[in-house]
């Protein structure tokens, strides 16, 4: 099996808890147990992660930026979903 034959995996890192996932890279491998094993040796290295994501590159479906204007601008149109439609009382405190 040549690299052309290799799924491509999607490698995501969480670095602390709390936080997201982040995009850090691609990669190929046969599975993904070895996608797995493979993302941690490139891509934590240094002890940068607490959890992994590997997904395969043709499992995601992704919106093309030529259709941005029609896609997103519903959303322009509905001001209650920014925050700063709200005001937020000061006994909050740091949101």
């Amino acid at each position: 099996m040549n690299l052309k034959d290799t799924p491509l995996w999607e490698v995501f890192v969480r670095s602390k808890n709390g936080l997201s996932h982040q995009h850090v890279g691609s990669l190929h491998a046969v599975d993904a147990t070895m996608a797995l094993q493979n993302a941690r040796d490139v891509y934590t290295r240094r002890a940068e992660g607490i959890s992994l994501w590997v997904v395969p590159s043709n499992a995601i479906t992704a919106s093309d930026p030529v259709d941005r204007g029609e896609f997103f601008e519903p959303t322009a149109s509905k001001v209650y979903r920014h925050p700063t439609f709200y005001e937020i009382p000061d006994e909050v405190g740091h949101m």
